[in-house]
Order: C-alpha cells, then structure tokens, then sequence
C-alpha cells in the first residue's frame, strides 16, 4: 500500500486481485475518481480493469448503488473523459445487477437512466481517440449501456429511439472512425434480441431516422448524414447475421426491410 488508498501499480501487476484489509467502500471511492483522469494508462488499463474485475466478482456488492450514482454524476463532468467513460462503468453496474437482482433499486436504475439519456444524444464531442487522452468513445461507450434494457425491459423503446437520437444529432463535427457504428449497431441489435419488445416497436424508432433524411438535397453530405448511413448499414449485417451466441432479433427481417427503405433516400440506386 501506498499513500494513495491503492497500489495502483502494484494492483495491476497482480492481476486485479483484491487487496486483502481494503474495505469496499474505500476501493469504490478509488474507481470512482479514477475514470475522470487525463491518464489513459489509469482510465483504461487499471479503472476499468479494476472495476470490470471487482464488480463482476461481486467485491462491490455492498457499494453498487453508490458507484451507480458516481457514474451518473459524471455526466455533466466538464472535461470529456470523464463524461466518455462514465457508461463503461454504469454498464458493469448493470450487467451485475442483471445478474444477481435486487443489489440495486429500481429507483436508482431510472435515475441513472435519465442523466444518461440526457447525456447521449447531446455530447458533442464523439472523437474515438485523442493523441493525449487516448481512448473516449463516447458513442461506442454510451452504446454499452445498452445494458438497461438487462435491468429495466420496459426501457427498450426508449433505448432504441436514443440510438436513434444519438446517429441523427445534427451538430456534431466528427465522422465516426473507430467503429463506433459497429458498437451502436450491436447495441441496437441486442436491444431488439430481448424479450417483449413488438413489431412496431422494434421498427417504430426509425420514424426519428427517416424525419432527419426528409428535406434532404443535393450538396456534401452532412456529418451526421454520414454517421447515420454508416449505422444504418452496420445494423443491416448485423440484423442478418445476428450476434455470436445471443441469435437475431425476433423481428430482424422487418427492421432491415426499414433500414433499407431509408438507406433508398441517400442511396437511390439500390434495388
């Protein structure tokens, strides 16, 4: 140990095995302050593979609800990183809860669901990487939280249409580069592989898609436009080939024919 509350280092180096004599909350208290460093060594490789680690082993248990609402609160941090990162761990939060239910409350859950719809379709800055900051991937990590659909099913329609919300923003200034289409197409995709979800709910979100192509014309096409596209066909091959393990959605054949309906619009000579 270290003046720090953890051996950073000395964590990694070990593997991520919990420190003997550390209570829960101090480690929490640790994770938690970490994902908001400039540092991608500590946000990447030792916050996220910490709390990955911890919390899947259920070390948190006690302390989920309480890194639940850190995460969430860092959605309205002032520097990008610690706002991009704040999903990853809210979407551990969730898988563990998904996996031994009633660590959390339903409360807490719709809670951090309304500072994280608030966030999504309104970040602005999308880059995948930064030279100094490394990893932020705000789309792709906010595609994770995907997850809320584990926790509260009733969420799905709402989830899908923030995806969509998300690929249409129009002031965004940033193509997507680092496969951020794939991660919000498998978001979407898993979203609409769970239980519940009907016909025109799996296909009704893309009305918020065809409305932002309507009035379309000729000229360079639009940022936004481009990430859309780029979605729209990642989501396509991924409706038809279906995800490793988890299947294709069960209404898979009437979401592609309606993303290949609006795809039409920009490309006008498919058939």
């Amino acid at each position: 140990m270290t003046g720090d509350l953890v051996d950073r280092p000395s964590l990694a180096a070990d593997g991520f095995r919990r420190p003997a004599g550390v209570p829960a909350a101090r480690l929490a208290a640790e994770v938690s302050v970490m994902p908001a460093s400039p540092d991608p060594v500590v946000r990447d490789d030792r916050a996220y593979a910490a709390a990955s680690r911890w919390i899947r082993e259920g070390h948190f248990d006690e302390v989920l609800e309480e890194l639940g609402d850190s995460a969430a609160g860092r959605f309205a941090h002032p520097e990008v990183q610690a706002r991009t990162f704040a999903p990853l761990t809210l979407s551990l939060v969730l898988s563990r809860e998904a996996a031994e239910p009633g660590l959390v409350t339903t409360a807490a859950v719709t809670r951090w669901y309304g500072s994280f719809s608030a966030w999504y379709p309104a970040e602005a800055d999308t880059r995948g990487w930064d030279e100094a900051l490394g990893w932020l991937h705000a789309v792709a990590h906010g595609a994770d939280a995907a997850a809320f659909a584990e926790v509260l099913p009733r969420l799905r329609p709402d989830l899908l249409e923030l995806c969509a919300r998300r690929m249409t923003a129009p002031d965004v200034p940033y193509r997507y580069g680092q496969l951020e289409d794939a991660r919000l197409a498998r978001a979407v995709t898993r979203i609409l592989t769970g239980p519940g979800l009907t016909r025109e709910q799996s296909v009704g979100w893309l009305d918020v898609v065809a409305r932002a192509f309507e009035g379309g014309g000729p000229g360079p096409v639009p940022v936004w436009a481009f990430n859309t596209c780029a979605t729209l066909q990642s989501l396509h091959l991924h409706l038809a080939r279906g995800i490793a393990g988890e299947g294709v959605p069960r209404h898979a054949e009437a979401v592609a024919s309606r993303v290949a309906d609006i795809l039409r619009l920009p490309y006008h000579w498919l058939g």
